[in-house]
């Protein structure tokens, strides 16, 4: 059975808005949570021999919220002002948010999509007379440059930070039956601290197409694949597949 979970994400700041510990109660489990990969910001003398000129832009695309804290740390070292006709772009209503820490929230300027970069394309196309800056990591997806290739949108790829793997040498990681992946990079750090690695009865779920590819590439077998319709979250797919595993074993939730 699968007791002990491995969740390589930060702990929730919030234990009341924790999805994971209604799960930990319901089928009493043990889910820890490790960060597998940290972000580290790009100095701002590394940035300028990319020859990128934030002010040549009128618009920004926001993928993350390390990607607006990176944003306004470069814009910062760098001295550049951001004037106050810059429209945002962000992947999500919650990211959108986040910019009230930088900016004054303008409903003219601000746009945002569902979580999902195919409808903060959608709204994008709408703005095609904008010069966008996208502002990412070393390692991004390549399917959002492709998108805004594909739909002849006019941007500029500003890398001003970097994707790590975080030091996992305390972690016990054979003392989970389970681990949870959520991007190629998270694999990547699992591979880097644990070379001689052996997946054994051990399971593997992943959030993500990508992340799902890179476990297969590294030679893992993949137990839990979400997004799924009936499971949107990583959460509700994991409580799909923890109910299995009781119902096959004969178990009865709360035994």
């Amino acid at each position: 059975m699968v007791k002990n979970i491995l969740v390589s994400q930060p702990k929730p700041i919030d234990p009341a808005r924790n999805p994971y510990s209604e799960l930990a109660e319901k089928y009493e489990l043990n889910i820890d949570f490790q960060k597998f990969i940290k972000v580290e910001g790009i100095p701002a003398r590394d940035f300028r021999k990319d020859k990128v000129n934030i002010l040549n832009h009128s618009a920004v695309i926001f993928t993350s919220r390390n990607s607006v804290d990176h944003f306004f740390r470069m814009c910062t070292e760098m001295r550049v002002e951001v004037p106050d006709e810059m429209k945002y772009f962000s992947i999500s209503e919650s990211t959108s948010f986040y910019l009230q820490k930088y900016v004054q929230f303008r409903k003219r300027k601000i746009f945002h999509g569902h979580q999902n970069f195919n409808d903060l394309m959608d709204i994008i196309k709408k703005h095609k007379d904008e010069n966008f800056l996208l502002p990412c990591s070393d390692i991004h997806k390549q399917s959002l440059t492709k998108q805004l290739d594909d739909n002849n949108i006019k941007y500029s790829k500003a890398v001003i930070y970097r994707t790590l793997a975080s030091d996992l040498s305390k972690l016990d990681i054979h003392s989970y039956d389970m681990i949870i992946f959520f991007s190629p990079s998270g694999v990547k750090s699992l591979q880097k601290n644990f070379p001689e690695y052996q997946q054994g009865e051990t399971k593997i779920g992943v959030f993500g197409p990508t992340t799902a590819k890179a476990v297969k590439e590294a030679g893992l077998t993949l137990n839990l694949n979400a997004p799924t319709k009936s499971a949107p979250s990583m959460t509700m797919a994991l409580g799909q597949y923890i109910e299995k595993l009781y119902k096959k074993n004969g178990f009865k939730v709360g035994m």
